[in-house]
């Protein structure tokens, strides 16, 4: 009898995934949608034009799992059937523009900067929409709603440049698999072999840490050797300037150790045709530096001796959707967070709505807030301090990945698990 139980329970379980299967291939193709859009504004407000769409061959995102679940993110974007007008796909990102509107700059100043985002090619026509999330409510607001034909001549079919790409590692179907892909930046040609050993540490310095050392098996790395033409990345506070492929560099917002690019468009050019969930820039530089956004990218210098563990740090912003949980270091920001709100991110609380975050994973009788006592401080807790401010808004625990390179801690451990789960497609 229970053979038998178990013997049905597994046809029905290979039915319902037939069925979603039959669902992605009833409204996609296994290729990518590649929507290039401006945003432009300053710190009151934002609006967002679509620059160019592009149809691309590879599709590495899970088949199932098609509406995000995490409502993390600052931005969405997603696809409605023109058909019935339903939701087929959403997906939440962040930006390197969300947080410049946040920046003393913005105060002054109106700017405009390229991003890109993927989805799933659309076997008929569809209406993509890109929404906000609105800093005092938490809710998103519409920016662009726009019909896609997906035979459209005015999408780029058209090949860009092939890059050497080195599979580090292969465990199989990219739709059941996490696609983690390394781009080269500041890497000549002579240094295409070093940009691959770099590569290969970094991966290994990411399944020694926990809890992707109990994951290795569900992740794909590739390396994607684009070429610069000279070594090294921008340090523009200091009046260096180097011609790289992706235009990186230091000095973000006026941080000398924020290190990103503003580039998306050349990001996405290099990655193309690479099946891709997870993108990691590493940057053939010493100096202490890195920065991640989530579902956008991170990047990090490859020579650091600190390089393992901000990689690993950066890596939790951009996969994981993790906040900074440290609360004293010089940012530029001007109240990221709205104490009035619970924060989206899954390791930050302001206890507007605690029950939503963390509050299962505490101890038996953990006070809340927790004191920072020897009691409570190596457990976890609701710590204050974290997310750039140290009153009204509280961490898991007193040390973790995300405030001090220590191990990550119980939320972000979830956390980190939970999107692994989804790019396997599993529910």
């Amino acid at each position: 009898m229970i053979k038998r139980y178990l013997m049905f329970f597994s046809a029905l379980c290979l039915s319902l995934s037939g069925e979603a299967q039959q669902t992605f291939d009833s409204l996609f193709e296994k290729k990518s949608l590649r929507i290039d859009f401006s945003l432009c504004g300053n710190a009151k407000s934002q609006v967002a034009a679509i620059e160019q769409m592009r149809e691309e061959p590879t599709w590495g995102g899970p088949l199932n799992n098609l509406i995000d679940p995490f409502n993390y993110g600052g931005y969405y974007i997603n696809v409605y059937s023109k058909k019935d007008n339903k939701l087929i796909y959403s997906r939440g990102f962040n930006t390197l523009f969300e947080e410049w509107r946040t920046t003393n700059q913005a105060q002054t100043e109106t700017q405009s900067w390229t991003n890109s985002v993927s989805v799933p090619y659309p076997k008929d026509t569809v209406y993509i929409e890109l929404t906000a999330r609105e800093r005092k409510t938490g809710k998103f607001e519409p920016l662009l709603k726009q019909e896609v034909a997906p035979k459209s001549i005015f999408i780029d079919r058209g090949a860009l440049k092939n890059n050497p790409v080195t599979k580090i590692q292969d465990n199989g179907d990219s739709n059941k698999k996490v696609d983690l892909v390394f781009v080269a930046e500041g890497y000549t040609a002579q240094e295409q072999d070093k940009f691959v050993a770099d590569a290969r540490r970094f991966t290994e310095a990411l399944f020694n840490t926990p809890p992707y050392n109990h994951h290795r098996e569900d992740f794909n790395v590739w390396a994607v050797g684009t070429i610069s033409e000279e070594s090294g990345t921008d340090i523009s506070g200091k009046g260096v300037y180097k011609n790289t492929a992706l235009n990186s560099g230091y000095y973000t917002f006026g941080i000398d150790r924020y290190l990103t690019t503003p580039d998306m468009k050349s990001i996405r050019n290099a990655v193309w045709n690479v099946p891709t969930d997870a993108i990691f820039i590493l940057i053939n530089a010493e100096t202490y530096g890195g920065g991640g956004m989530y579902n956008f990218y991170a990047c990090g210098t490859a020579d650091n001796p600190k390089t393992p563990v901000v990689f690993t740090h950066e890596f939790g912003h951009s996969f994981a959707g993790l906040a900074d949980e440290y609360f004293s270091s010089e940012v530029a920001y001007n109240d990221f967070y709205s104490l009035d709100i619970e924060p989206w991110e899954p390791n930050i609380t302001t206890l507007v709505d605690f029950d939503s975050k963390w509050k299962d994973l505490l101890p038996k009788g953990t006070p809340v807030p927790t004191p920072l006592d020897d009691k409570h401080k190596d457990k976890c807790g609701v710590f204050e301090g974290g997310g750039y401010l140290s009153k009204g808004i509280y961490r898991p625990i007193d040390h973790c990945m995300m405030r001090d390179y220590a191990p990550f801690c119980p939320a972000c451990t979830r956390a980190i698990e939970k999107m692994i789960n989804y790019f396997c497609d599993e529910k």
